[in-house]
C-alpha cells in the first residue's frame, strides 16, 4: 500500500497552536512566578498569531485533508476566528483575578490552548471519529480548569459533577455515532449522509443512534433536560473559568451540531426537528423561569444560557439556511454578551471578594456611571431590547422559525423572551436605583477596563449595524 503524504496547509493553525502550547508548557517550568506574565503574553501572541494563519489560509472552497477526517470551509474560518477572540478577552479579564488569588499559574494558560485546540478540532471535524478527539480533548481540559483551585471545596464538587455527567454524556455520544456507524458502514461525515438519504428512515437503529447523538449534544449544549451541570459549574468554577466555559465552548457545540445534524443526518431531518423542538420549549421555558429565582448573578447567568441554548435550537431546527444562519448569528452573539456579563463580574470582584451576587451590583451608578451603563448594554441585550445586538440575533432567529411554517412556536418563544427581560431588568434596578453597599474603588487593570469597554460598545454597535456579521455567517454557509 502506498501512504498519500496529507496536506498539511488547511491545518497549519491547529499545528501552531499545538506547538505553541507545548512550548509554553515547558517554559512555563523554568519561569518564576513574578516572570509568569511570559506565560500570558505568549499565550495571548499565540491566539492573534493563529487567527492571522485561519484568515491568510481562508478559502471560499471546502478543503479537505487527512483522509478526509478534517475540512476547512468558511464556517470552520469563521467560527474559529471568533473562538479566538473569545479565549483572548477570557485571558485578558482574567489576569488581575488570577494574580490577587495567587491561580496565575501556566496551568491555566496551557490548559486554555488545549481547549481551544480542541474546539479547532470539533470544528473542522468531518468524522464521527475527529470529532470524538476534539470533544474529549476540550471536555478534560475544562474539568481540569473548573478544579483550578484545589483549595475551594465548591471549586472541587463543581469539577467532579461536570466530570461525572460529561463522562456519561460523552459515552452516550459515542454510542450514538457507533449505531449510526453499524448501519452506513462509514466515519466519514459526507459518506454517512448519502448512506441515511438512501436508507429507511423508520429504521429502529438508526433512530436509537440519532437519539443517544442528540443526548450528548443537549448536554454539551445545555439544554434541558440535561442542563443539570450548568448552575453548578457556572457557581463552583473560579469566575475566570465560568467565563471560559460559558462563551467559546458553545460556539464549538454549535459546529459539532451542525457537522452531525447538519451535514451527517440531514436525511433524518423531520426525526431530529422534532426532538430539537422539545429541547428548544424546554430550555427556554425552565430556564427562564428558574433565572428569575436566583440571587446568584453566576447562577442567574446560568439558567439564561439554558434559555439562549433554546434559541439556537430553534434556528437549526427550521432546517433552512437561513435558520442555520441566524443561530450561528445567535451563538457569536451570545459568546460575545456572556464574555462581557461575565467580565463585569471579575470587574467588580477584588483579593477576598467576589461579586457573584446580584446584590453586590447595588448602587454600581453611584461607583462608576461609565461601568453602570456599560452592564446596561449587556444586560439589555441579553434580553433582547433594541437596538442592541441581542435583540437582532433573537428577531433572526423569529424570523427564520416564522418562515418555516412555525408560528405558534415564534410565539411561545417570545412570551419566554418577555418573562426572561424581568430578571435582567433587576440587575439594572439594582445598580441605577439602590444604594450602594459596597465603596472600595474599582481596581482593575487599564488593559481590561479598556477591553471590557469595548467588548460592551461591540454589543451596541453591532446591533445598531448588524448587516456585516449576518452576511459573514450568510456566507460560512
Amino acid at each position: 500500500m502506498n501512504f498519500e503524504v496529507p496536506n498539511f496547509t488547511p491545518a497549519i493553525p491547529e499545528i501552531f497552536v499545538l506547538s505553541m502550547a507545548c512550548i509554553i508548557l515547558l517554559l512555563d517550568l523554568f519561569i518564576t512566578d513574578k516572570g509568569r506574565i511570559l506565560t500570558y503574553i505568549l499565550s495571548l501572541a499565540t491566539l492573534a498569531v493563529a487567527a492571522v494563519l485561519t484568515i491568510t489560509l481562508h478559502t471560499p472552497e471546502a478543503v479537505y485533508t487527512f483522509s478526509g477526517t478534517y475540512v476547512a470551509d468558511p464556517m470552520s474560518s469563521l467560527l474559529k476566528v471568533f473562538i479566538y477572540l473569545t479565549a483572548a478577552g477570557v485571558m485578558i479579564y482574567s489576569r488581575d483575578y488570577l494574580l490577587q488569588r495567587d491561580l496565575f499559574k501556566g496551568e491555566f494558560y496551557v490548559l486554555s490552548l488545549f481547549a481551544v485546540l480542541g474546539m479547532m478540532i470539533m470544528v473542522s471535524a468531518h468524522s464521527f471519529i475527529t470529532i470524538y478527539l476534539g470533544l474529549e480533548l476540550l471536555s478534560l481540559c475544562l474539568y481540569a480548569l473548573v478544579a483550578l483551585n484545589r483549595d475551594s471545596e465548591v471549586s472541587t464538587e463543581a469539577a467532579m459533577k461536570y466530570f461525572v455527567l460529561g463522562a456519561l454524556a460523552s459515552g452516550l455520544l459515542l454510542y450514538g455515532m457507533s449505531m449510526i456507524y453499524g448501519m452506513t458502514g462509514s466515519l466519514d461525515i459526507t459518506v454517512v449522509g448519502e448512506k441515511i438519504m438512501l436508507a429507511d428512515h423508520n429504521n429502529i437503529v438508526l433512530i436509537f443512534g440519532l437519539v443517544f447523538v442528540i443526548i450528548g449534544l443537549a448536554f454539551k449544549l445545555g439544554a434541558v433536560p440535561f442542563h443539570m451541570w450548568i448552575p453548578d459549574v457556572y457557581h463552583g468554577a473560579p469566575t475566570p473559568v465560568t467565563l471560559f466555559i460559558g462563551t467559546a465552548p458553545k460556539i464549538a457545540a454549535f459546529a459539532m451540531v451542525m457537522r452531525l445534524l447538519v451535514e451527517g443526518m440531514q436525511g433524518l431531518h423531520v426525526q431530529w426537528q422534532d426532538m430539537l423542538i422539545i429541547l428548544a420549549i424546554l430550555s427556554m421555558g425552565i430556564g427562564n423561569i428558574i433565572a428569575i429565582a436566583q440571587g446568584n448573578i453566576k447562577r442567574m447567568l446560568a439558567y439564561s444560557t439554558i434559555s439562549h441554548v433554546g434559541f439556537i435550537l430553534l434556528g437549526i431546527m427550521t432546517g433552512t439556511t437561513f435558520g442555520y444562519s441566524a443561530a450561528m448569528f445567535y451563538v457569536i452573539s451570545y459568546a460575545i454578551m456572556a464574555l462581557g456579563g461575565f467580565g463585569m463580574i471579575i470587574l467588580l470582584s477584588r483579593q477576598g471578594f467576589e461579586a457573584d451576587k446580584i446584590d453586590d451590583f447595588k448602587g454600581l451608578n453611584d461607583r462608576s456611571p461609565w461601568f453602570a451603563f456599560m452592564m446596561m448594554i449587556l444586560m439589555f441585550s441579553m434580553a433582547g431590547v433594541p437596538p442592541t445586538l441581542g435583540f437582532y440575533a433573537k428577531l433572526a432567529v423569529l424570523e427564520a422559525v416564522v418562515n418555516a411554517g412555525f408560528i405558534w412556536l415564534a410565539v411561545l418563544a417570545v412570551i419566554f423572551s418577555i418573562i426572561g427581560v424581568f430578571y435582567y431588568l433587576r440587575v439594572i434596578k439594582v445598580m441605577y436605583f439602590d444604594k450602594a453597599e459596597d465603596h472600595h474603588p474599582i481596581t482593575a487593570g487599564s488593559d481590561m477596563k479598556i477591553v471590557l469597554s469595548l467588548n460592551s460598545l461591540a454589543v451596541l454597535g453591532l446591533g445598531l449595524f448588524p448587516a456585516g456579521l449576518m452576511a459573514l455567517c450568510m456566507t460560512a454557509l
